[in-house]
C-alpha cells in the first residue's frame, strides 16, 4: 500500500485512514457534515498526493495531446489549464483529466489515481506516431488541493504573488514561503 508524503502527519492528527487506488489515505478528520460545512463556509486543505502527473513535451506535443483529449487544446495559453477527457479511438471516455500548458511544448496531465496505469499506456501507444517526451511524475509529486471561499486569503499569507490576479483555471510558478 503506497502513502503519501503527509501521510505520517495525517496519522497524527487521527484522520480516518482508508485505502483509495492503492493508497492510504485521509477520508476524515472529524464528521464529514462537519468538515464539508467548514470547507463550504471557509477553506479546507486536500492532500491529493495520490493523483497521477504526466508531463509531455517536445516539438509534437500539442499534436499529442490534441489527439488525446476532447477540447481544442489549441486555446491552452501558457498558465492555463483546461478540464478535458482523455478519449479512445471511438471518442469513449477513458479517463477525465486536467491538462496544463507549463511552456510552448511542454503539459501537464492530472490523472486520476485509479487509471494511472491504463492512461500511461494509452498515452505511451499513441505517442509512437509523435515521438514526445512522456514523462510519468506521479511518484515525484505532491499536490494539494485547497479549496473554500477562503482559499485566497489563506495562500496569499504564503506568498507575495498577487493571487487575485489568477482567473480561473490559471496557474503561475512562485516561492510558497516567506521567511
Amino acid at each position: 500500500m503506497k502513502k503519501t508524503v503527509l501521510f505520517d502527519r495525517h496519522e497524527k492528527l487521527n484522520a480516518k485512514i482508508v485505502d483509495f487506488a492503492g493508497f492510504l489515505m485521509p477520508v476524515s478528520y472529524s464528521s464529514v457534515n462537519e468538515e464539508h460545512l467548514h470547507v463550504r463556509n471557509s477553506v479546507g486543505v486536500f492532500d491529493v498526493s495520490h493523483m497521477g502527473e504526466i508531463e509531455i513535451s517536445g516539438s509534437n506535443s500539442l499534436d499529442l495531446v490534441q489527439h488525446l483529449c476532447s477540447n481544442d487544446i489549441s486555446k491552452l495559453k501558457i498558465g492555463k489549464a483546461q478540464y478535458n477527457c482523455l478519449t479512445n479511438e471511438k471518442g469513449g471516455i477513458i479517463d477525465d483529466l486536467i491538462v496544463y500548458r507549463i511552456e510552448t511544448e511542454k503539459y501537464l496531465l492530472i490523472v486520476n489515481a485509479s487509471n494511472i496505469s491504463k492512461d500511461w499506456e494509452w498515452i505511451n501507444k499513441k505517442n509512437i506516431e509523435f515521438k514526445c517526451i512522456v514523462v510519468d511524475l506521479s511518484n515525484k509529486l505532491s499536490l494539494l488541493a485547497i479549496q473554500g471561499p477562503k482559499a485566497q486569503e489563506l495562500c496569499q499569507k504564503f506568498t507575495s504573488e498577487d493571487l487575485s490576479l489568477l482567473p480561473n483555471y490559471s496557474f503561475t510558478n512562485f516561492l510558497i514561503c516567506r521567511n
